[in-house]
C-alpha cells in the first residue's frame, strides 16, 4: 500500500500566477468571477502545459456559459461526483446559489426536495463516478423521461469532465 498524499502539498509545483501568460491569467480571473473556478490552483498546476490548461478551462467555461442544463442540475451532479472522487476542493466549492446547504446535506438520499429530473441526473452522475458498469437501459430511460438527447449528451460529457477534474485534483493533491 502506498503512503497517503499529504494535504495542501501539491505533487507538482503550481506555476506562480505572475509567471502565467497574460491571457491565461485573464481566463482564470474570468473563470473565478463567473463561478467556474473556486480556486486557481488546479489551473496553475496544469499551466505546465499552458495550451492544454487554456483548453481545459475553456471547456469548463463552456459548460457554465453555454449549457443546455440548468445550473442547479449541473451543481447537484458535480457534488455527487465530488463525493465519489473525494476531491475536497470540489466538495467545498459552490458554483450556484440554487443549491442550498440543506440540499447538500441530503445528497446521499432520495429526498423529496429533489425533482424526478434531478434524481435521474444525480443517480446517473453517482453511477458514472462510482459504478459506471451499472449504468444501463433503466438509467437512460430515467434520463429520457426528463431530458432530450442533447441534454443527455451534455450530462454524460459534464460527468466525464467532473470525474476527470476531480481525480486529477485529488491525485495531484491540489485540494
Amino acid at each position: 500500500m502506498s503512503t497517503p498524499i499529504q494535504e495542501t502539498n501539491p505533487m507538482i509545483k503550481p506555476v506562480p500566477l505572475d509567471e502565467l501568460s497574460t491571457s491565461l491569467r485573464a481566463d482564470i480571473t474570468n473563470a473565478r468571477t463567473n463561478g467556474v473556478l473556486s480556486t486557481p490552483l488546479p489551473v496553475q498546476v496544469w499551466a505546465h502545459r499552458p495550451e492544454l490548461a487554456t483548453r481545459w478551462l475553456s471547456l469548463l467555461t463552456a459548460f457554465h456559459q453555454d449549457s443546455v442544463l440548468d445550473d442547479r442540475t449541473r451543481e447537484l451532479m458535480r457534488l455527487k461526483i465530488a463525493a465519489a472522487t473525494n476531491c475536497n476542493t470540489c466538495q467545498i466549492a459552490r458554483k450556484t446559489d440554487s443549491v442550498t446547504e440543506d440540499d447538500i446535506a441530503c445528497l446521499a438520499t432520495d429526498d423529496s426536495r429533489f425533482s424526478p429530473a434531478e434524481h435521474a441526473a444525480m443517480t446517473y452522475a453517482h453511477l458514472f463516478a462510482s459504478d459506471f458498469q451499472d449504468i444501463g437501459l433503466a438509467e437512460f430511460e430515467a434520463l429520457r423521461a426528463h431530458y432530450n438527447d442533447a441534454q443527455i449528451v451534455e450530462i454524460s460529457m459534464y460527468c466525464a469532465m467532473m470525474l476527470a477534474g476531480g481525480r486529477m485534483t485529488y491525485v495531484n493533491n491540489i485540494s
